[in-house]
């Protein structure tokens, strides 16, 4: 069975394992131990007898939270594992009050697109050339309080 939870310190080289796995451009053990440890993150993990599956991040700045890092092992993929990170991470970032959330993705990730929208994501914009490794557009979602 998954469970979800905060992230911990001893999750770091784990986050940063799926990261490589999953990203072109991952952040560092570095990067995650910092934003574990920032009072205005927060980062949950999907394990599975302790073993880390998925990550997700919010950054929160007063009412708004920016979505970072969702990445699924592609092990565990197509389980609804990313869902139930995304809905537990809203569901927390509303609970420090929350009332917008952010992310970018690229244009291209379409199973990640279409798992946006399923949870009432907008696309409001899109930023050129935001991603590396290769140069991808970034679309900008939204997900506002009248529609959480």
């Amino acid at each position: 069975m998954v469970k979800i939870r905060r992230m911990t310190l001893d999750d770091v080289p784990h986050a940063a394992r799926l990261e490589k796995e999953n990203f072109s451009d991952p952040w560092s053990e570095q990067s995650f131990r910092e934003e574990v440890q920032n009072p205005d993150a927060l980062y949950l993990v999907a394990c599975e007898d302790e073993v880390v599956l998925g990550i997700c991040g919010l950054l929160i700045s007063y009412d708004e939270g920016d979505v970072l890092n969702v990445s699924v092992s592609d092990k565990a993929r197509r389980r609804g594992i990313g869902e139930a990170m995304l809905k537990e991470l809203m569901l927390q970032g509303k609970q420090r009050g929350v009332n917008a959330f952010t992310l970018e993705v690229r244009k291209g990730n379409h199973p990640a697109i279409a798992l946006y929208e399923k949870l009432g994501f907008v696309s409001e914009g899109v930023r050129p050339n935001f991603y590396r490794n290769p140069t991808e557009d970034a679309v900008i979602y939204w997900k506002r309080d009248d529609i959480i």
